[in-house]
């Protein structure tokens, strides 16, 4: 019996399942932001962070296989070995996972300041 899915889950509802599986997996500081009046290539970002290295692999890897158990299609994952900041393109939405220091010196919040905030709380919950 498989227990994958066999609908395709809306953006609200991926936006839910990586927030839940980042959660899970004890990220910190999840917050996610609407950016589809702002942006052209994605509808959602998803920003976390780890504590270490393993935990954002750790957290990378959780996330690669709730996204598969789910059948999205995973565009492209860009890290550098080390370097503390890991992105994961799942197309309607792109969740980058950081380190604390690296998260502090790109700021990306800022960067995308006229996005709309999602309440993550309300996420978890559903």
């Amino acid at each position: 019996m498989s227990t994958e899915p066999n609908v395709e889950l809306n953006g609200e509802e991926l936006l839910a399942l990586c927030c839940k599986t980042l959660d899970d997996a004890k990220a910190e500081d999840i917050v996610a932001l609407d950016v589809r009046e702002t942006s052209s290539i994605t509808n959602y970002l998803v920003l976390a962070s780890g504590l270490a290295e393993a935990h954002l692999r750790a957290l990378r890897r959780d996330l690669d296989k709730a996204l598969k158990n789910h059948k999205v299609k995973i565009l492209g994952v860009d890290e550098g070995e080390f370097s503390g900041w890991a992105v994961v393109d799942a197309f309607d939405i792109m969740i980058h996972l950081f380190s604390q220091e690296t998260r502090d010196t790109y700021k990306l919040e800022s960067l995308w300041k006229d996005a709309v905030p999602v309440d993550v709380e309300k996420l978890l919950a559903r």
